[in-house]
């Protein structure tokens, strides 16, 4: 058994928790030590993620603290611990309406379906815009956090007509599906290659990393042999270096996977940071892209303040793809998120700004020059679209397409 513990103590840069927020991680480590015990002493890294973010009363997105921060032009941001798209600028979530709006009129549907629509902001950008176009549309929100449903609920009270919150998948849909940053935030297993035992010339073999605990309590990380299923997938996607580590994300393949049955007629807008797999899996990238973020602090290491901090891992859209087109899915666009907004109608909605009025005008364009900046979210964003029986193709796609790198 290969034993291994990097990151193992908090980074020195974290904020202090304040007393509350101590007592209630510990609350979600003593849940998590059960786990452990209660499955011979070792939990696979996606099953300690799940718990840490989604464990009912206790998880990083169940329970009620602020995660999300609220979009500002003021570098001195000090509200949650993150802060998405939708909350930096309106601009994107209009844009987003008025692709939504196109993939409507080519499904001849009035249907969008939200997945984790984190403080309601994006939803209420994309209705208040369709508004503006004539569109009354019914809106669906799958959110899996009863705490961020309450706040959705709260914030979309005008568009109470038109929302409502769902409990399960559809069994069939028509329309247009939106998932801003929801990949990320499924839980991954953290797979790689180590040698048997310490002498690196021996042959490696594919490992799956778990959590563990030390004679102390503290949580540590383990390594296992991985079992056979996983280990064609490693061996499959992962040149064989010593100490590679990275992410497989099966759930999100999964969740690709049942969209095949019950996306019917139109298309799913999958917005997430990640590369294809041939720089997913480069060689260099041999830590993985595993991030966690505590009050605007961004760092590697999961295992400290379980519940106060965000866990995500980067997308590998190629393992996406495959996954759709082997659901029966079409893969109709995938290109950057700066890219896909300039395609599919920013200009249009920046030309109603009035450059005169210099501080509005500031105050507006800053964050949207962070949407589409190369060195900002524009590159490291982007834009996946599966879907079905779509006549015409996306015009979010039309320049940039970058299909040829999956």
């Amino acid at each position: 058994m290969h034993r291994s513990s990097p990151h193992s103590a908090p980074h020195p840069s974290l904020p202090a928790a304040d007393p509350d927020a101590l007592a209630h991680s510990e609350r979600l480590s003593a849940h998590l030590r059960a786990q452990i015990r209660h499955n011979d002493g070792w939990l696979p890294f996606d099953q300690w993620m799940e718990q840490a973010l989604y464990a009912p009363g206790l998880g990083y997105y169940a329970a009620g603290s602020a995660k999300l921060s609220p979009g500002s032009s003021s570098p001195q941001i000090t509200a949650g611990d993150f802060i998405t798209a939708p909350e930096l600028s309106p601009f994107f979530g209009r844009t987003l309406a008025r692709e939504a709006a196109r993939i409507l009129a080519a499904c001849d549907s009035l249907h969008i379906l939200e997945f984790g629509a984190g403080t309601g902001r994006l939803a209420e950008d994309v209705l208040t815009e369709l508004h503006h176009l004539g569109m009354s549309v019914r809106y669906s929100i799958l959110e899996i956090s009863a705490d961020l449903r309450q706040r959705q609920q709260a914030r979309l009270a005008p568009w109470q007509d038109q929302v409502q919150w769902l409990d399960a998948l559809p069994d069939a849909f028509n329309g247009c599906v939106l998932a801003n940053e929801v990949l990320d935030a499924m839980p991954v297993k953290i797979v790689g290659w180590a040698a048997d035992g310490e002498d690196l010339s021996t042959p490696v073999q594919p490992v799956e990393y778990g959590i563990a605990l030390d004679e102390a309590e503290a949580f540590i990380w383990q390594a296992r042999p991985a079992q056979a299923t996983l280990a064609a997938i490693i061996e499959q996607r992962l040149l064989p270096y010593p100490g590679y580590r990275t992410e497989i994300n099966l759930q999100a393949e999964a969740w690709i996977g049942q969209m095949g049955r019950w996306l019917q007629r139109g298309a799913a807008l999958l917005i997430d940071y990640g590369f294809p797999q041939h720089e997913y899996y480069h060689p260099q990238r041999a830590s993985g892209t595993l991030m966690c973020h505590y009050r605007h602090h961004a760092h590697p290491d999961p295992l400290p303040l379980p519940g106060l901090q965000d866990i995500t891992a980067h997308v590998d859209f190629t393992a996406m793809a495959d996954a759709a087109l082997h659901a029966g899915l079409d893969v109709s666009g995938y290109t950057s998120q700066g890219r896909f907004l300039m395609n599919a109608g920013l200009p249009e909605l920046l030309s109603e700004l009035n450059p005169r009025e210099t501080a509005l005008y500031a105050q507006a364009i800053g964050p949207v020059q962070k949407l589409l900046g190369e060195a900002e979210m524009g590159e490291l964003f982007k834009v996946l679209a599966l879907s079905r029986g779509l006549p015409a193709p996306l015009q979010g796609f039309m320049r940039g397409d970058r299909r040829h790198t999956l």
